[in-house]
């Protein structure tokens, strides 16, 4: 197939680049910095540099590029700033399904997220809804989840994947990243609230094997939902950080998230079926 995959030189996009090409895949990879093209050659796919806030040059990206398939991995990650993500969700999602329509693309594939859903009390499935009546600053990733999902259906065909929060080389979690540093200052308490995790290489190869999923919304998450008591502990320790205070309570929608669909409709396991094996192997010093 032709695939287009916008984010290419990102955290999930670097990984997903080489499993494409090693499949058989005609491969375009779409950044918005021209040295990364270097590194998107390197993985076996096309590199073209576009500004997702430019419509036009996106139109001309995936007009050239004409794919069968679109990936949607962009993401505003890096500096914790919610609302550039949530601006790439809904104004560059919004470009990159009409580029895609245009072009004649049949399907995409999108990266969303499983924290965004309602309050409750037990682990999210699909069958319940976004946390549309979240407060501020909450809201701002809300809004985003939902305007970038809205769009992303009206292509003939898609999936979406609403991922846990990400581990592993290059995150915020990863010995250099923005997590690890808060919590080797001891700046992040313990709470009770649930999260679903999921290792960036199990994000990359549900992004390959949604290429032949159903049409829907799927959560991919590890098997392992855990409150901060439990997972940030050992999180600290394995960084050789102080022991984080513990704070009880959590907000309602810090309730983690399912995957049994993906499991039993799509036939999905994720490589590393929980973070605790997940963060030893990837913090291992």
């Amino acid at each position: 197939m032709r695939i287009f995959v916008a984010g290419a030189s990102g955290v999930i996009g670097r990984r997903l680049l080489p499993k494409l090409a090693a499949a058989g895949h005609d491969v375009t990879g779409l950044t918005h910095r021209a040295e990364n093209m270097p590194h998107i050659e390197a993985a076996g796919a096309r590199a073209v540099v576009a500004d997702i806030f430019d419509r036009d040059s996106v139109m001309r990206a995936l007009e050239a590029a004409r794919p069968d398939v679109v990936i949607h991995q962009l993401t505003a990650l890096k500096e914790w700033n919610l609302e550039d993500n949530a601006n790439i969700r809904k104004t560059g999602t919004r470009h990159l399904v009409d580029a895609a329509l245009a072009a004649g693309a049949k399907r995409m594939t999108a990266q969303s997220i499983a924290w965004a859903y309602e309050p409750g009390e037990s682990p999210a499935s699909e069958t319940d809804g976004l946390d549309l009546r979240a407060a501020p600053p909450r809201s701002t990733t809300i809004e985003g989840v939902a305007a970038l999902e809205q769009a992303v259906q009206e292509m003939p065909s898609s999936v979406i994947l609403r991922y846990g929060m990400l581990y592993g080389p290059d995150t915020w979690y990863a010995p250099d990243g923005l997590i690890a540093d808060r919590v080797r200052r001891r700046e992040m308490p313990a709470t009770d609230g649930v999260t679903s995790f999921l290792h960036v290489e199990d994000a990359a190869q549900a992004a390959v094997l949604a290429l032949d999923w159903p049409d829907g919304i799927v959560n991919i998450v590890d098997d392992e939902p855990a409150a901060g008591t439990e997972w940030l502990p050992h999180y600290a320790a394995l960084l050789g950080a102080p022991a984080p205070e513990l704070k009880p309570g959590r907000g309602g929608w810090e309730r983690g998230a399912s995957n049994a669909k993906a499991r039993r409709e799509y036939g999905w396991t994720p490589k590393y079926g929980s973070w605790r094996t997940g963060f030893e192997q990837s913090l291992a010093r």
